[in-house]
C-alpha cells in the first residue's frame, strides 16, 4: 500500500468533514486502517508544507503524488484510499 500525506489546517471546516469521511471510511472498509497516513497541519508545520505544491486544504498526496485538493465529499475521500491501495 502506498503512503497517504494529507494537509490541513485545524481551523477549516472542510479538513474536518475530510476527516470524519475518513473515520467514517475507515468502520465501513476496515483494511483503510492499514494504509500509512501522515496528517500535516500545515500552521504547525510549515517547513514541510512548503516543500509541497498546493494552494488549498485539504490536500491529498498518493505517494507524493497529488490526488485531491480542496473541498471533499466522501466518494473523493474514497477515492484517495483506492489510489493508495493501488500497486
Amino acid at each position: 500500500m502506498k503512503p497517504i500525506l494529507m494537509f490541513i489546517m485545524a481551523s477549516c471546516p472542510y479538513c474536518q468533514k475530510a476527516t470524519r469521511y475518513m473515520e467514517e471510511l475507515m468502520k465501513e472498509t476496515p483494511r483503510y486502517k492499514e494504509i500509512p497516513l501522515k496528517v500535516i497541519d500545515e500552521t504547525l508545520e510549515p517547513e514541510i508544507a512548503d516543500r509541497y505544491d498546493y494552494y488549498y486544504v485539504p490536500t491529498f498526496y498518493v505517494d507524493k503524488e497529488k490526488v485531491h485538493e480542496g473541498a471533499a465529499t466522501k466518494d473523493d475521500v474514497r477515492r484517495v484510499f483506492e489510489a493508495a491501495e493501488e500497486e
